[in-house]
């Protein structure tokens, strides 16, 4: 057998939900043997080109769970099993008697990972799990400005994705916890949760708030597109204005017409001229632009349709895309897996034939002897140390969820602070859990500061371009130097390998050469940039989740390493809802109409006399219910009629056709905030910050043993533990003393009592 990291982990998977499927695959393509429970009609998905993605690398078992001696058959290799999951309701899993406090009664180090389309003990636990819904009934269809007026049919998953990642993370965390304690025990999320995790950037309160912690990321932010001679527009991510041919242009316009051009247009620190950039990017086909912003070292990419990333150089370099010979749509490219380890992550098989594996492939000996002690006083990841060089989003935010894992995270920044500040609003919303070390990594003395942080870290973790993360001694070599066991993960924008591995990048550019804001903005639209950042939190996850299997991995063998993640690599998974096919043609998917309303009659919004709603009818012969309960024959007649209706009606007349809806809310942050039931579910935490004073964020990811993950330290002020931090790296009084004099390391002022703080804030 070949040697992968979670070799010997065997899951059972109930459920054909896209984060259920995902989460499962990935973790397979770690090495665990992945069992998918079917029954003989199979499952509605698999007709799909995504389930050759989602269920590759597992092996497919036939059995009627609803079918008494077939549960015994279930029973059986549970027996045998380290982990279950599944993305059947809180009821269902009851009645079945696959609900954590009955599994733990018989298998007692099972681990029982549960996906819903909210979290366990919510009002809506039962509801169905389905992007649609669960994004038009939280609010988050409306926190995206799209071409219309009222909330927009988010086309991108947003839930699943998130969920699939949170529920492959919390399942090693507790393998980890497994190891090290003993015990089972469970871990939940939910597609809500999943979508929450951008969102995070976008909702927050506080007492002493700010113009600009309040207009942080807001929606009527502008994206820097531009409309190039050939039609094809192009994203930008740095001022344009210092590439060859742009700065000609531009010399050759003058000031008086570069300021004629620029009245009426945004200016910022991306693209200061605006409006001149916009009138002469439409003097050139768009390759001749790229080219010329490229070889300037300005990050760009163009807006291109979904899947043309499949033929990408660099994609191929890194393995982000794989050929895989699938049963049903023959040889086929598809994503590769997105984070690089060793041993590495690989595609074991395409997706299995309906039942092409049976229930006696776990005939053989128990899986462990492991405990059963309960450990659910315990955060996976207590004890573990992480040093956190990371800027921007994609690093913080993986540090970020390891402390909401229970890790001891230090935050490295240098005495300005991480650039994020300057985004005060979304950088707390990646920024909990933390302790604050300013120090300059390119002082004098800085280099054995970082020898210390490495010996005293089990993980180093960073989004810093590796030429100059090798300058400022950040690489691994320089890293396991000071400590060969140490894991090491680096989140780079284009992967490590290629011609393209030390470009920079953002989420915008891959949200763009993926295709997700050409598809995302809909027919004919100019291509959409969505502002929750996504690509960015995949990369995130992906990272996180190689960190764990490293940490899992080390468990076992004793050994460090390095482990890459990247944008291009986590992002390209998301394009799995289509793969390049026998023709070299992309499979057929889904498509978002030109008002952003749905993809297809029955999955979209719809607008009631007060409000919006959200409607999911896909069952055979639902439309046409739908159609003669309401009285029409026609799509066109259904908006209509849906017009002089309210939405309680419309969900009412949804639901007796067969099919599911729920409001698609507006303007509910607040709401959010102030709901009781989301406080109790853990998906809101309050802290008494530094100089924001009481702060609300948003909360829990998933929990562990029915107890939010989610750490109690606020985000920090800049250096806010420098001092502290310092003693416990070893350095005396003398010394830190004589780096703060230097300007070596910075730390805030002392914090202020509630009094001072209400007087000194905005």
């Amino acid at each position: 057998m070949v040697n992968t990291i979670l070799n010997g982990i065997r899951i059972v998977e109930l459920g054909d939900g896209h984060a259920t499927s995902v989460s499962a695959m990935l973790l397979a393509e770690a090495g665990a043997d992945v069992l998918k429970i079917e029954s003989k009609r199979g499952i509605e998905s698999r007709r799909s080109a995504s389930f050759s993605v989602w269920n590759r690398s597992k092996r497919s078992v036939l059995l009627d769970c609803d079918v008494p001696s077939q549960r015994a058959e279930l029973d059986d290799l549970l027996a045998r099993a380290d982990v279950l999951i599944t993305d059947w309701t809180p009821s269902r899993q009851v009645t079945m008697g696959l609900d954590v406090a009955s599994l733990a009664a018989r298998f007692p180090t099972l681990i029982h990972t549960s996906v819903g389309g909210w979290p366990a003990g919510h009002r809506l636990e039962e509801a169905l799990v389905d992007d649609t819904l669960v994004l038009a009934e939280s609010g988050l269809m409306d926190e995206q400005r799209g071409y219309r007026e009222g909330p927009i049919y988010l086309r991108f998953p947003l839930g699943s994705w998130g969920a699939a990642y949170l529920a492959a993370i919390g399942t090693i965390a507790k393998l980890i916890q497994r190891g090290r304690c003993g015990g089972g025990g469970s871990v939940g999320t939910s597609l809500l949760q999943g979508a929450l995790l951008p969102t995070a950037m976008l909702w927050r309160r506080a007492e002493h708030s700010s113009s600009a912690f309040e207009k942080s990321m807001g929606k009527d932010m502008r994206s820097p597109q531009f409309k190039c001679a050939d039609g094809v527009w192009i994203h930008v991510k740095a001022p344009p204005d210092a590439a060859p041919k742009m700065c000609a242009a531009l010399d050759a316009l003058g000031p008086e017409r570069v300021a004629e051009l620029n009245q009426g247009h945004p200016s910022d620190h991306t693209c200061v001229n605006w409006g001149a950039n916009a009138h002469i990017f439409l003097t050139r086909p768009s390759a001749e632009w790229l080219e010329d912003l490229w070889g300037a070292d300005i990050p760009v990419q163009a807006d291109v349709p979904m899947g043309q990333i499949y033929f990408d150089e660099q994609a191929a370099a890194n393995g982000y895309v794989v050929t895989v010979e699938d049963p049903v749509f023959g040889r086929t490219r598809q994503p590769g897996p997105p984070v690089a380890v060793d041993p590495p992550m690989r595609v074991r098989g395409p997706a299995p034939l309906l039942g092409s594996s049976t229930a006696s492939v776990w005939d053989s000996e128990m899986p462990t002897s492991l405990m059963a002690d309960s450990v659910a006083s315990m955060r996976p990841l207590e004890g573990v140390r992480v040093a956190d060089f990371g800027a921007y989003l994609a690093g913080p935010l993986a540090a970020m969820l390891l402390a909401d894992l229970g890790a001891d995270v230090v935050k490295i920044e240098g005495p300005a602070g991480d650039i994020m500040r300057r985004v005060p609003g979304a950088f707390v919303g990646c920024q909990r859990g933390k302790r604050s070390l300013a120090l300059d990594l390119k002082g004098n003395g800085a280099n054995e500061v970082t020898r210390r942080l490495a010996q005293w870290a089990d993980i180093v973790h960073h989004n810093i371009r590796l030429p100059a993360a090798q300058r400022l001694g950040l690489d691994y070599k320089a890293l396991t130097a000071a400590n060969p066991d140490l894991i090491f993960c680096h989140v780079s924008s284009y992967g490590p390998r290629g011609p393209r591995k030390d470009w920079p990048g953002y989420d915008q550019l891959f949200q763009a050469q993926t295709g997700w804001e050409y598809e995302g903005a809909g027919e004919g639209n100019q291509p959409m940039w969505h502002r929750f950042g996504m690509m960015d939190h995949q990369a995130a996850m992906a990272s996180v989740l190689g960190t764990l299997l490293a940490l899992y991995h080390r468990d076992q063998t004793g050994r460090g390493q390095a482990v890459a993640a990247s944008l291009l690599g986590a992002s390209l998974m998301t394009v799995s809802e289509t793969v390049v096919g026998r023709d070299g043609k992309l499979t057929p998917f889904q498509r978002l109409d030109a008002r952003q309303t749905g993809v297809a009659p029955g999955r979209r919004i719809y607008q009631a006399n007060d409000g919006w709603v959200a409607i999911v009818v896909e069952k055979p012969g639902a439309f046409d219910v739908l159609f003669q309960s309401i009285g029409v024959s026609t799509q066109v007649a259904v908006e209509k009629s849906f017009r002089t209706m309210s939405v309680d009606q419309i969900i009412e007349v949804v639901r007796a056709a067969g099919g599911e809806a729920a409001t698609a809310r507006c303007n509910w942050r607040d709401s959010f905030f102030d709901s009781p039931e989301n406080r109790a579910a853990g998906l809101i935490k309050t802290y008494d910050h530094a100089t924001l004073g009481k702060l609300e964020l948003v909360g829990s990811f998933m929990s562990i043993d029915h107890i939010p993950t989610i750490s109690d330290l606020p985000p920090p002020e800049i250096g806010q533990h420098s001092d502290k931090v310092m003693r416990e790296l070893g350095f005396d009084e003398d010394e830190i003393s004589d780096m703060f004099d230097k300007g070596l390391i910075a730390a805030v002022r002392p914090i202020l009592d509630s009094k001072s703080q209400s007087t000194g804030s905005s």
